[in-house]
């Protein structure tokens, strides 16, 4: 373990104190996305999937999260959000018309890269939805919105994981819950799974209740990882707090 002083509120790229891990990667996309809860930096995220066991995208090393977004768990999503959107017309339907614009707006992302949302990008996506449209009866127009808040959302995924993964790896072995016969393998999962459930549930505290359901769901999200719940807790109590610090106003405290 090393020696040096604990910091787990470090920006990645720069090694200032004071930052926030997460905010490195989504703060250029906070409050893209239309229906977003107010106040929140960047909004619900999804799972990634697949990929390399282990592998490291950090946000200091500007690389790409190995995985891909779960598109099953994306579909439901949108399932049950896109009659929460304004741009939803309720003429059309989510699996014949809406389902393919999400599923687009993910691809994009996927296929794009680090690309952001832009004029140069939007002209080419708007050039590939007639043949990606399949049964959908939405023109370009009526297609858009839906589009790119299915992108936004990857974005903000892809990148909240990738400033996440990066920062932990190169300071778990420092914290105090640090188990010497696991590595990071072991506890990405669990930042992760902090990382995803503060967003999700933002205006949440981290409470009994909470911790409970987290607990319940933690044989699902561990994935590979060799950890316990009561080892992974702390791990996934630290990635809640270093998102928790987005939204002050919550007053979250630790208990």
């Amino acid at each position: 373990m090393s020696n040096e002083p604990r910091d787990l509120n470090r920006d990645p790229v720069t090694g200032a104190p004071g930052a926030h891990p997460v905010g490195v990667g989504v703060g250029g996309t906070g409050g893209a996305v239309a229906g977003a809860a107010v106040g929140s930096i960047f909004g619900p995220i999804g799972t990634l999937v697949g990929g390399a066991v282990g592998a490291i995208a950090g946000a200091a090393a500007g690389k790409q999260v190995a995985e891909r977004l779960d598109p099953t768990g994306e579909a439901e999503y949108w399932r049950v959000e896109y009659a929460n959107r304004p741009y939803t017309d309720a003429n059309f339907d989510y699996d014949s018309d809406y389902a393919p614009a999400y599923r687009y707006g993910l691809e994009v992302r996927e296929q794009s890269g680090s690309r952001r949302w832009d004029d140069h990008l939007e002209a080419e996506v708007r050039g590939g939805w007639e043949t990606s449209r399949g049964t959908s009866r939405l023109t370009w127009e009526q297609a858009r919105d839906a589009v790119k808040d299915a992108f936004d959302r990857s974005d903000r995924t892809y990148r909240a994981y990738e400033a996440a993964d990066g920062y932990y790896a190169d300071q778990y072995e420092a914290a105090d819950y640090y188990l010497t016969d696991y590595d990071y393998t072991d506890y990405r999962p669990a930042y992760r799974y902090g990382t995803r459930a503060r967003s999700n549930l933002h205006g949440r505290v981290w409470d009994a209740e909470l911790e409970r359901e987290l607990e319940h769901g933690w044989d699902t999200a561990r994935g590979t990882s060799r950890l316990e719940w009561n080892e992974a807790r702390d791990a996934v109590r630290d990635a809640w707090d270093s998102a928790e610090r987005l939204w002050p106003s919550d007053g979250d405290v630790r208990r």
